[in-house]
């Protein structure tokens, strides 16, 4: 509460800054990606009567690294054009060689999620530094979403949303 600081509040002369911590996450042993994390609450002393709650999942994004990234919210549903996979292919390009770009709309899915793209690349390096680079990435307005794909999946050609993402 130093220096004008209020709890719930962003920083800067109107409040107009981030108001959660910068936490790192880890994608493997040496790398991680800096992402705003959860409001942070002050822990109550609780009773040791209940039961224990499981640990949560970990984040989609903390997956094992694979050969494959998926990419959401680079374009809305009915933002896919003719060229918008050769674009994206070229772009990936330059994190190392790609193997294959898919573009995928699906119609009755949020907006953010419509529109699949995925980039299989031929070395997991490549796709750690395109999944790093792209997650969070601002594109025409839009927050862009990245993460690792699950490589039986894609090559079996199952690139639908599931209820565990």
């Amino acid at each position: 509460k130093k220096m004008g600081w209020k709890e719930g509040t962003g920083l800067g002369k109107d409040g107009q800054g981030i108001a959660n911590p910068l936490i790192m996450k880890k994608t493997d042993a040496r790398t991680g990606v800096i992402a705003e994390g959860q409001k942070r609450e002050v822990p109550q002393p609780a009773a040791q009567s209940g039961p224990k709650k499981a640990k949560s999942t970990p984040s989609l994004q903390m997956r094992a690294p694979t050969r494959v990234v998926l990419l959401n919210n680079l374009v809305g549903a009915g933002g896919v054009d003719d060229e918008l996979e050769e674009e994206t292919a070229e772009e990936a390009g330059q994190y190392g060689k790609l193997k294959k770009c898919i573009v995928k709309e699906f119609k009755g899915l949020p907006d953010d999620e419509a529109v699949r793209i995925f980039l299989e690349f031929v070395e997991v390096e490549s796709a750690k530094k395109a999944m790093i680079d792209m997650n969070g990435r601002y594109f025409g307005g839009r927050v862009v979403k990245a993460r690792f794909y699950d490589e039986q999946r894609f090559a079996s050609g199952d690139l639908e949303r599931k209820d565990d993402e």
